[in-house]
This record gives C-alpha cells, sequence and structure tokens, in this order.
C-alpha cells in the first residue's frame, strides 16, 4: 500500500496566508493539502481553496475533509469537480461528509427527508453525471434529464466519504471509494475497514486496499485542556490521547496502530496552531520519510 502524508488545513487556511502555505506544500514535495467546510470560521470555502492551490502548482494534491454534500444538488457538485479535474488532472480527491460537525452550520444544508436517504441518493447521481452523459434520473428527492457535465475525467474521480457510525459504513461498502475517518482509535478503524469490505462485498463491490485513512490532529505541546474536554464531550469514555496527537513520537505510535488497522492515508491538522509556524518544517522530517 502507498502510504502518504497530507496537511490539513482546518480552520487555519485563511486567505492572506493560503498563497504562503500553498507554495510551501509544493516546493517541499509534500502529498497533498485538505480544506475543510468550516462555514462559521475564517477559513476559505474547500472548492475556492482547491481551484486556488490547483492553480499555483503542478504536482500538490488537493481534498475535502470533508465536504457536505447533502443540502446541494448533485449535479452541481459534479459541474464543479469535473472542472478541476479537467484543470489539474488526477490531483483532485473528494471526501463528502452528511453533515457539518458544528451544530450551527447545520442549518445551512436543508434537504427534504432523511437526510442519509438523501445522501445515498446524492451519491448515486453523483456518480452517474460523472460516468456518464445524458443521464436520466429519478428518485425520492432528485430527477434530472439529459444531465451532464462540461467535461467528464476519463478516468470517473474517486469518491470518498467520511463518518464512523455503523450507517456510514454501509453507506461506504455501498456507494464510496474510499474512506476518511476522524476521531477513531486504531481499534475502532480496524473494525470499520472491516465493516466497510464487508458491506462492499454484500454490494457486489470492492474497494482498493490502499483506500482507507484518517485525519489525525497533531498538538505539539501537548493536548490542551480545552481540545481534551471537547472530545470527552464528544467521545465520552475515550481517552483523548488514542484519538489526538499530543507530540510527534505519540503521533508516530498512533500512525504505526493506524497502518496496522489498514490505513495507509492521513491527513494531519495542527491543533490551535497555524501550519507555518514551524509545523511544516517538522512534518517534511519527521514524516516524508515514512511515505514509500
Amino acid at each position: 500500500m502507498k502510504v502518504r502524508f497530507g496537511v490539513g488545513a482546518g480552520s487555519n487556511s485563511e486567505p492572506e496566508n493560503l498563497p504562503e502555505l500553498v507554495d510551501r506544500l509544493e516546493g517541499e514535495g509534500i502529498d497533498s493539502l485538505w480544506f475543510s467546510e468550516l462555514i462559521y470560521a475564517p477559513a476559505v470555502d474547500p472548492t475556492v481553496g482547491m481551484a486556488f492551490a490547483l492553480s499555483r502548482t503542478t504536482h500538490l494534491k488537493v481534498g475535502t475533509s470533508v465536504a457536505i454534500l447533502p443540502g446541494r444538488h448533485p449535479v452541481l457538485v459534479a459541474e464543479q469537480l469535473a472542472s478541476l479535474a479537467a484543470l489539474a488532472p488526477k490531483r483532485v480527491l473528494p471526501v463528502f461528509g452528511l453533515q457539518p460537525a458544528t451544530p450551527q452550520e447545520r442549518d445551512l444544508f436543508p434537504v427534504a427527508g432523511r437526510r442519509g436517504e438523501v445522501f445515498d441518493e446524492s451519491l448515486r447521481l453523483l456518480r452517474a453525471v460523472l460516468r456518464d452523459d445524458d443521464v436520466d434520473f429519478e428518485g425520492d428527492y432528485f430527477t434530472v434529464r439529459g444531465a451532464r457535465v462540461g467535461r467528464r475525467p476519463a478516468r470517473p474521480l474517486d469518491i470518498w466519504l467520511g463518518g464512523r457510525a455503523p450507517a456510514a459504513f454501509r453507506r461506504i461498502g455501498r456507494y464510496g471509494d474510499g474512506w476518511l475517518g476522524s476521531f477513531l482509535t486504531p481499534a475502532e478503524a480496524a473494525a470499520g475497514v472491516a465493516a466497510i469490505h464487508a458491506e462492499a462485498a454484500t454490494a457486489g463491490r470492492e474497494i482498493e486496499a490502499d483506500h482507507f485513512g484518517i485525519t489525525l490532529l497533531l498538538a505539539e505541546d501537548g493536548i490542551p485542556a480545552d481540545l481534551s474536554a471537547g472530545i470527552t464531550l464528544q467521545r465520552p469514555g475515550t481517552d483523548p490521547a488514542e484519538l489526538v496527537a499530543g507530540s510527534w513520537p505519540e503521533l508516530h505510535r498512533l500512525v504505526d496502530g493506524y497502518l496496522e488497522a489498514g490505513l495507509s492515508k492521513f491527513v494531519v491538522v495542527p491543533a490551535g496552531g497555524k501550519p507555518l509556524d514551524g509545523f511544516l518544517d517538522r512534518f517534511v522530517t519527521e514524516l516524508l520519510p515514512r511515505q514509500n
């Protein structure tokens, strides 16, 4: 499996810092840059950020970690992805999720039915339009006739999904091409990989072995109390140190566990800091030698 490490911008992708960040990543040969969907934060919109980063680079890949699909029309999303892929082939890595992590942002993505069912149907339509021209589709939530995007990629884009609930594993197995998890212990990640493979087999599908990854927060000087409290609230009964790295050695320990669990793609986000404040220097030293 190809082991790769990318940088997650998180809430730190302020417009004024993005040019220097993108140029540093390209210059250092870092694999990828990932944009989170954070509306009420001083962060660049993921699609805008991807387009900007792709326009300044020739090798850097860009992805979303994660963008919200339910609440958007899948054909419009397909057009955006196809446009990006036409401008920068093989460098666009879309990952979609069910809903924003921040409760106050959830009203910004309204759906006309049960969110999970809308997500499933959105994925079916999105994949159809990225695969074929003149798509006729009639579902419970979307109906289109002769739908197409301007220029489909020669090879359909891989659509990865986030999530850590059983329903997410079912969805990934049925409709996804990969999984980008978050806030999971290595043991939980191993169980997730097994569940996704089982769901894919039931659906008559197969997900490539190296299409499993995780977003990891790194708090270089120890996990701060507020972050620890937030994790405990979100994941009661789980040691925050098994979900967030409190140092570079702890990051390596977690990475070793995730590799054993079957994950090979890592998006590392500096917790409470900015990627340009010394983080990238250590990232290059610590993580690039672990790629194969």
